[in-house]
């Protein structure tokens, strides 16, 4: 998926992947998996998410990165926040209080870009990538975070001849392979959205389930 790709969905709304609300599995999952309640958290192609000012309402520091530009001044525009702006060789910035949001291409941030972030929380970056580009998505993810750092990260499963992506299905075995030699991956739970999920079915899908993983930089 190249950028531009992003950027003229936002441009054109189409953004049928955008929750108006925050995320059941972050509200449920996220105090269980030992995030110390100081970390400063990363959310990588964050979007306009609402699940960033959750994030910050527990307490954290939240650094989102986000390669459409038009979802990062949705996301301040909605909040009814004015955002400072920054800008640099490879992202422009904006932040309010807690919450920076790096316009930029994932890849080419840095750990110093991060400022510290010792947690992630990933709803639906991995499953945006095609095959292709997930190894080096957990590449990158692997640089950018210290040895320890935890993570709550979510995907969507289902037979993928039945629908094409994004979102994409990525299954445990292919997140075990992906994360081997980075992360420890522990399974927290699968939920079945077929049945929560009426369009899935209309889609014509057999199957879809969510999981919902901790993951920990080794």
């Amino acid at each position: 998926m190249e950028a531009q790709f992003w950027i003229d969905r936002w441009a054109a709304g189409n953004i049928g992947f955008h929750r108006p609300d925050y995320n059941e599995y972050l509200q449920q999952f996220w105090s269980q998996i030992g995030v110390d309640a100081s970390a400063k958290v990363f959310v990588p192609l964050c979007g306009k998410s609402l699940d960033l000012n959750w994030l910050a309402e527990q307490g954290h520091a939240v650094i989102g990165n986000e390669v459409a530009e038009q979802a990062v001044e949705d996301f301040f525009r909605d909040a009814e926040l004015e955002a400072k702006r920054e800008k640099s060789e490879r992202y422009q910035g904006f932040s309010h209080g807690d919450i920076r949001i790096l316009c930029g291409d994932y890849f080419a941030l840095t750990e110093e870009d991060l400022d510290g972030a010792t947690a992630w929380y990933d709803r639906a970056a991995q499953v945006a990538l095609p095959p292709e580009m997930r190894e080096a998505y957990y590449d990158q993810l692997a640089e950018l975070l210290p040895v320890g750092a935890i993570g709550l990260s979510l995907s969507f499963e289902y037979p993928q001849e039945q629908k094409s992506g994004p979102p994409f299905s990525v299954e445990e075995d292919e997140i075990q392979r992906l994360c081997h030699g980075r992360f420890s991956v522990e399974l927290l739970d699968r939920m079945d959205r077929l049945s929560l999920e009426p369009r899935l079915v209309e889609q014509g899908l057999t199957r879809a389930d969510e999981a919902i993983y901790r993951l920990v930089r080794i």
